[in-house]
């Protein structure tokens, strides 16, 4: 954002921006005096106002004479007047360990960290993975009707139960187990179905068919455990003082959580970008609504970007001390899922 403004406004701006986020009530040209320690006249300061108000920075609500910051007005504090303090979490972030367990596990508490460190909402995106199995395991579990065991290098277990044209003997399901992992273990999903079609002239009738239908469950298997998104702290909203009396706004902000589409869709953005992002009052398509801010940035497995993690609160939020919160769970959830 190019917008210039001199050194007595911005200071005004960012008087103004501070003690919105603090106190949660429209700012007024003798709060802005005092807190600013400028020597101005309240005509001066109203003058300066204007001319903010002018720019879309600041705006008056019907019911005040003072005013609130506008998404624009916070996106400019962001990012040219933000000054970060000392984060005093010592002793939640000395006691936030996340252990190195199943990564779902993972997911589950770095959410609830992020949402109880915030008071807001926290959300996790599940880690990416590569799609490579490194067993698979064919169980009958009635006519024509087997469970497919998908075993990931990392010892994740997937699922899937598929339906076969004619009934196996459990002892055709082990010979068609043990040739699969003879031949395609330690190679990714599409690496086999590459092959698959090279060789499947070569293969019985039916380990091949088995083959595949296996290579299409490891397919949705791996797609379904890349959507999942750890969300904590939904009701935390029902509690902020920019939402509690707008019961639309509720609504469409639940509708968001329940759908989660648009939020892995954001998520998924910020985990092309280094280090913090912030979103700031429908700025993102994706999240199209004004009174919403989203702080996120990507966490790493190994040196490599596997997911995304943010808090999700009103635009009225300390950004200062959301983006320290995200900085330092992004670090605790890569240090936990590098502990393999």
């Amino acid at each position: 954002m190019k917008t210039m403004l001199d050194e007595r406004a911005k200071t005004l701006l960012k008087t103004l921006v501070e003690r919105y986020i603090a106190d949660g009530q429209p700012v007024g040209s003798r709060t802005l005096s005092r807190a600013s320690g400028l020597e101005l006249s309240p005509a001066t300061i109203r003058n300066v106002m204007a001319d903010l108000e002018e720019l879309g920075l600041i705006a008056s609500p019907h019911t005040s004479a003072g005013r609130v910051p506008t998404a624009r007005g916070y996106r400019l504090f962001v990012d040219t007047m933000l000054t970060a303090q000392p984060l005093s979490l010592d002793s939640a972030t000395n006691e936030a360990t996340l252990p190195p367990d199943q990564p779902q596990r993972v997911i589950a508490n770095a959410a609830q960290l992020l949402s109880s460190l915030s008071s807001f909402v926290g959300v996790v995106t599940a880690p990416r993975k590569p799609s490579v199995f490194h067993h698979i395991e064919f169980m009958r579990l009635s006519e024509k009707r087997v469970l497919v065991i998908i075993v990931a290098p990392d010892g994740d277990v997937q699922n899937r139960v598929i339906f076969t044209a004619r009934d196996h003997s459990q002892g055709e399901l082990v010979e068609a187990t043990n040739y699969i992992n003879a031949h395609y273990a330690g190679l990714s999903i599409e690496e086999v179905r590459e092959r698959l079609k090279r060789e499947v002239d070569a293969l019985r009738g039916e380990t091949a068919a088995l083959m595949q239908a296996a290579v299409q469950a490891g397919s949705e298997a791996i797609a379904d455990s890349q959507d999942q998104l750890g969300i904590s702290g939904e009701r935390n909203l029902l509690t902020v003082q920019d939402f509690s009396s707008d019961m639309g706004s509720l609504r469409k902000l639940f509708d968001l959580f329940e759908q989660k589409t648009q939020l892995m869709r954001l998520l998924e953005v910020s985990s092309r970008a280094e280090g913090v992002r912030i979103y700031i009052g429908g700025e993102s398509m994706v999240v199209p609504y004004e009174e919403l801010s989203v702080v996120s940035a990507p966490y790493v497995v190994d040196g490599q970007v596997v997911g995304t993690l943010g808090v999700i609160g009103p635009t009225r939020m300390a950004y200062d001390r959301m983006i320290q919160i995200v900085d330092i769970t992004s670090r605790l959830v890569s240090n936990a899922l590098s502990q393999k």
